[in-house]
């Protein structure tokens, strides 16, 4: 009996050694399998380069082949070249008479009544509860027009000698929406440098 234990033993073991070797062999056989095709793929690609380059040989051969055009001017083609020349100079001048003259209008308008210089009428907190310093501040009352922004205003009133910023406006209006300013509403412009 332990005879043919040993022997069947035996045998499994050898039988799961061979199923072992029989997988590794076929892993083996599947790499190669694998590596061959990847050979097989770069030797197609390889002779579509050649193919092009061939093509491209056979292009540039025929190109030095064919005889050489004269790529000198003619008289007539240097007139034509000097008269687009001149037209496309002509559009240039139009087109800079035309922006000086945009510019011209745009200089009339900010010149224009609702683009002045702010009136400077002096004000102090106490004319204008809606203030929040702590304390009395002079300033001035500035009707809002039509086209103002908080920062052109500030601008306005620094070009008078006033030096203000639109944060020292903003905080001297509390609920002031600078986005969305409202035509002939006072707001109160404060002079930092007043005393």
């Amino acid at each position: 009996m332990r005879k043919i234990s040993l022997w069947l033993f035996i045998f499994v073991f050898t039988a799961a050694l061979a199923r072992a070797q029989d997988a590794a062999t076929q892993q083996q056989i599947d790499q190669l399998n694998g590596k061959l095709q990847d050979l097989i793929d770069a030797q197609a690609a390889q002779g579509k380069r050649l193919d092009a380059l061939e093509k491209e040989i056979a292009d540039l051969s025929d190109k030095v082949n064919t005889p050489a055009v004269s790529d000198a001017a003619s008289r007539d083609d240097l007139k034509k070249l000097a008269e687009q020349v001149q037209e496309i100079d002509k559009k240039r001048q139009d087109d800079n008479d035309l922006v000086l003259k945009q510019i011209e209008k745009l200089g009339k308008i900010s010149a224009a009544p609702g683009h002045k210089s702010p009136p400077i009428v002096p004000k102090t907190t106490e004319d204008n509860p809606t203030a929040t310093n702590a304390g009395p501040q002079k300033g001035y009352d500035y009707p809002i027009a039509s086209g103002d922004t908080i920062s052109a205003i500030a601008k306005a009133y620094r070009a008078q000698g006033v030096k203000v910023t639109s944060d020292q406006i903003l905080k001297a209006n509390p609920g002031l929406n600078p986005n969305s300013l409202i035509v002939g509403k006072k707001i109160f412009i404060p002079d930092p440098n007043a005393k």
